[in-house]
Parts: structure tokens; C-alpha cells; sequence
């Protein structure tokens, strides 16, 4: 079963669809509350089906040739990362009131697909601190937000997200995943560590010839991006779920850790605090 009603309908459907005995493929965010994402996570477990979320970025295959190139140490180990998503929206976007409010913002609709990416190549976030403002709209809503994080790995970054921004640098419309947008041939996300570095969605590794330093030619080679819609595969990978060939690429786990980062965006930058994510 596909679940693809609003976000505060989530929870009851896929609880229902689970207590019929059927797998679920949930649209992001998994639920509108933390609360309720873990009560998804703990059905998924109960009932022994397989719930996925719809974080499209992860069945692109460039995600599975970044992954992959983390995971072989190509890069070392990780040291920090840089990602934007910073475009603008226009007035007719917010003719859905909803998109005015708390919860309707950039950082629930558009960070959240960076914070679980993050997560997919580098890992558990252990903790955040950041800063939102509304001064561009005047909207009860954020409109734009900047954060830093540290992963359990010991790496930091630095995220800036916006749709108060006249700016291309945006996963979305680099990586082609769809003809919904004009396309730009650029990098959204940097990852660094202490051998290389790469990028996002290009796929640029960044490597000395020889010994590593500042005053040493630094060289770049690129992979082939596979091109692949990340929807069309999101479908195949269900099925492959379903019929047990494949394992779970975004789980319901993935999904409550996405939306506990992205909700802790908001308590951070309403207390001005740290705030520590669940293990």
C-alpha cells in the first residue's frame, strides 16, 4: 500500500494498513510528529512488515555511487560537510495556507530530504544547533534556516536552507531527477574528509597527486552520474521489498530520524540551544 494523504493522516493510515497485514511505502515526512513516527516504527516491528518512506533522494542511484564511494574510504576519514538548498517560491506556492504555518515551512518540506541524505552518507547526527527567521515573508513559519551539526562519526557541517532565496543552489534542480524544474549543472553538497573530497550531484572526487598539502596541485576526476528516475526505482524497490529480494533502502527507522533532526531544527532555534538527538 502507498500512503500519500496529508501529513497528519500518516500515522492512522499506515497503523491501519499494518494491522491488515500488508507493507507500506509512506510519502516523507513518516508522520507530522516524532510521537507518531514512533508509533509507526514500533508497528513496523510488531507486525514484522516492511514500512518504507518515500525519501526519494536514496533510490536515486547517484545516492548508491556516493554511498559507495564513502564507504570505500576514498575520502578518508569524514571531516566536514557543506549543503545548500536555497531557491525561491514564488506567491502562488503559498496561496495553501497550510504552507504559512508552523510545520509548513522549508524546514519540515525541503531540509528534512537534506537531513536524511546527510544521514544516508555520513551517518548518525548526535547533535544540532541552529538558527531560523521569518523576516523575508513575515509568515508564523520559518522561511529560512541555517544549522551546524556533528555526526557521531566525529564530522561537522553546516546546512543553509531558504525559499526566500533568489539562488539555484538546491539539490533539486542539479541532480535531474525530474522535468518539474530547469535544471542546473552545478553542486548542492560538499563533503570533505581527510584523504578527498566529493560532490553532490556531480559526483566530483576532489584528491592529491601525491603528498597532501595546501600548496600541492589537488586534481578532480568525476563518475558518471547514473540516471535514473528516483520514483520509477522507489516503486521497483517496494515490490523488490515486498517479494523479499531487496532490503529496505529508507526504513521506518531512517524516516523517524529524518523527521527527529528536522524537529529539532525548530527547538534549537526557538530555545537558542544544543539540542542532542536520540541514539
Amino acid at each position: 500500500m502507498v500512503v500519500a494523504t496529508p501529513n497528519d493522516a500518516h500515522a492512522d493510515v499506515v497503523l491501519d494498513v499494518l494491522a491488515q497485514g500488508a507493507a507500506v511505502l509512506v510519502e516523507k515526512p513518516i508522520a507530522d510528529t516524532v510521537e507518531n513516527a514512533r508509533r509507526i516504527h514500533r508497528a513496523a516491528i510488531d507486525s514484522g512488515l516492511p514500512v518504507l518512506v518515500g525519501h526519494q533522494r536514496r533510490y536515486n542511484p547517484i545516492m548508491r555511487q556516493a554511498r559507495d564511494i564513502v564507504a570505500s574510504g576514498l575520502l578518508g576519514r569524514p571531516v566536514c560537510v557543506t549543503a545548500l538548498s536555497t531557491w525561491y517560491k514564488d506567491d502562488e506556492y503559498f496561496k495553501a495556507e497550510w504552507r504559512t504555518r508552523p510545520g509548513g515551512g522549508p524546514v519540515l518540506i525541503n531540509l528534512i530530504h537534506d537531513l536524511d541524505l546527510l544521514r544516508f552518507l555520513y551517518g548518525d547526527i548526535e547533535s544540532l544547533h541552529a538558527l531560523s527567521s521569518n523576516a523575508v515573508r513575515g509568515h508564523p513559519v520559518e522561511d529560512t534556516a541555517v544549522l551546524t551539526l556533528r555526526f557521531a562519526n566525529g564530522a561537522l557541517g553546516t546546512v543553509t536552507v531558504s525559499d526566500a532565496a533568489a539562488a539555484p543552489w538546491n539539490y533539486d534542480l542539479a541532480a535531474h531527477e525530474t522535468t518539474r524544474f530547469p535544471q542546473q549543472d552545478i553542486n548542492s553538497h560538499f563533503f570533505s574528509g581527510t584523504e578527498g573530497s566529493l560532490t553532490l550531484p556531480r559526483l566530483e572526487c576532489w584528491r592529491y597527486r601525491g603528498t597532501r598539502s595546501w600548496e600541492q596541485p589537488i586534481e578532480m576526476s568525476r563518475s558518471v552520474p547514473l540516471q535514473r528516475c528516483p520514483y520509477q526505482e522507489q516503486l521497483r524497490h517496494f515490490a523488490a521489498v515486498i517479494s523479499g529480494t531487496e532490503t529496505p533502502v529508507c526504513s521506518a527507522l531512517d524516516g523517524l530520524r529524518a523527521l527527529e533532526a528536522a524537529w529539532a531544527v525548530r527547538e534549537s532555534s526557538a530555545s537558542g540551544q544544543l539540542v542532542r538527538l536520540p541514539g
